[in-house]
C-alpha cells in the first residue's frame, strides 16, 4: 500500500501550508479591518507631514554632502570586518595556525586600505587646502620712522 507523490507531497508539509494559509488569512483580515473601521477624515491637513503643530517650513528633499554617504560605505566595510572576524575568533581552535595566518592577513590587507584612504585624504572632512604654499617675504620692511641706533 503506497500513498501517491502527492499524497505523500501533502503529508509531509500540511504544516507548512497551513502556517502559510493562516499567515495571509491573518494579513487579509488585518488590512480588511482597517479599511472598513478606519476613519475617512478628509482635510486640508490630512496629507501634511505632522511636524509638532508647527508649520513645515521649505522642502523635506534636502541634499546631503557626499562625505556621509562615504561614512556609511566605510562602517558598512568595517562592519563585515568584524562580521569575518567574528565568525573566526570562534573556530579558532578548528582553524589552527593556518586559520590564524589568513585572519592575520586579513586583518593587514584592511589596514592597508585604511592608510591607503588616510593618505588620499578620503577621511578629511575639512576642504584641502590649495597645493601652492604662500612664501614669506624675504626682506622685512620696517614701517617706523625711528632709526636704529
Amino acid at each position: 500500500m503506497s500513498m501517491s507523490t502527492s499524497t505523500e507531497l501533502f503529508a509531509h508539509h500540511w504544516a507548512f501550508a497551513v502556517f502559510l494559509l493562516g499567515a495571509f488569512g491573518l494579513c487579509a483580515l488585518m488590512l480588511l479591518g482597517a479599511f472598513f473601521l478606519g476613519g475617512r477624515a478628509k482635510a486640508r491637513a490630512k496629507h501634511v507631514p505632522y511636524e509638532s503643530g508647527i508649520d513645515s517650513v521649505g522642502s523635506a528633499r534636502l541634499r546631503m554632502s557626499a562625505k556621509f554617504y562615504l561614512v556609511a560605505m566605510f562602517f558598512v566595510i568595517f562592519d563585515v570586518e568584524a562580521l569575518f572576524l567574528y565568525a573566526w575568533s570562534v573556530s579558532i581552535k578548528e582553524s589552527g595556525w593556518l586559520g590564524f595566518i589568513e585572519a592575520s592577513i586579513f586583518i593587514l590587507v584592511l589596514l592597508a586600505g585604511l592608510f591607503y584612504l588616510v593618505r588620499i585624504g578620503a577621511l578629511n572632512w575639512t576642504p584641502s587646502r590649495s597645493s601652492r604654499q604662500v612664501s614669506k617675504p624675504s626682506v622685512v620692511i620696517n614701517i617706523n620712522n625711528s632709526h636704529p641706533q
